[in-house]
């Protein structure tokens, strides 16, 4: 048995599909670090618990994404009560907007949080997102907005957060940063990729002149060709498998 297998072998007190959501979670804990998305100790991934839409799991508040491993991943209800034991508190910021989407969206099984430069820059600026690239034309018509009130540390913001949503899987926090909701983890991953892409290429081409506009009918054209939207061709579970390799190679701890 090689040394990733052997963090397979799950402690009695999870199930074992509770398990294999932990190890595929901080798999992506491990990748955010790695592709630098981690924001310190901050932000957070949030993925129900398979079978107890009631419960969802969520990185340990004062771990780096380069210390969470599928046994101290912490699962909460949907009020942000710890279920279990945890060695570590959560982030209250964690709980407002995760818990109402995984308490209100069906589909909403992972909800991704990020700051990065990018983003979260992008999100300042008074038009929001510009559908002028390759990554951004694949959210066309999928992105909604909602106002800055502060840290969301208030429960009824989770109410307002929801509202702002509606029906789109990505929610640009104005003046804070991106919110993407997935029916998956990794078609979560494959939403944010485009964001974090999006956002990095409008900066890049808004600061040396103006951008070569897109048409309805080429964005819309767009999105129906997007691979990381249809389950037919994974929705992104590729993609999340070659990442999980990647970071195996670095240290398949976090399996622990």
């Amino acid at each position: 048995m090689n040394t990733a297998n052997r963090y397979y072998e799950h402690p009695a007190r999870f199930s074992g599909t509770e398990w294999q959501a932990r190890v595929q979670l901080a798999a992506m804990y491990r990748i955010f670090a790695y592709l630098k998305w981690d924001e310190g100790i901050y932000n957070h991934i949030s993925l129900r618990v398979p079978g107890e839409p009631g419960f969802y799991l969520m990185n340990p508040f004062g771990l780096h994404y380069s210390e969470v491993c599928a046994s101290n991943l912490v699962k909460v209800n949907l009020e942000g009560r710890v279920v279990d034991h945890s060695d570590w508190p959560i982030n209250p910021a964690g709980v407002t907007f995760h818990g109402a989407i995984h308490g209100h969206v069906p589909h909403g099984h992972c909800v991704m949080h990020v700051h990065t430069t990018a983003t979260q820059a992008v999100c300042c600026l008074k038009d929001g997102l510009s559908f002028s690239n390759f990554y951004a034309a694949q959210l066309y018509g999928k992105v909604a907005y909602h106002d800055f009130e502060g840290i969301t540390v208030h429960a009824d913001e989770g109410e307002r957060i929801l509202a702002s949503a509606g029906d789109k899987p990505v929610l640009l926090l104005r003046n804070h940063g991106p919110v993407v909701i997935g029916a998956t983890l990794a078609q979560a991953f494959s939403l944010m990729w485009l964001v974090n892409r999006a956002c990095e290429i409008q900066l890049a081409s808004q600061s040396m002149g103006p951008v070569i506009e897109l048409s309805t009918a080429v964005l819309e054209k767009c999105v129906a060709d997007s691979l990381n939207f249809d389950p037919k061709y994974g929705a992104g579970e590729d993609v999340f498998a070659a990442f999980t390799r990647l970071v195996d190679k670095v240290d398949p701890g976090y399996r622990h």
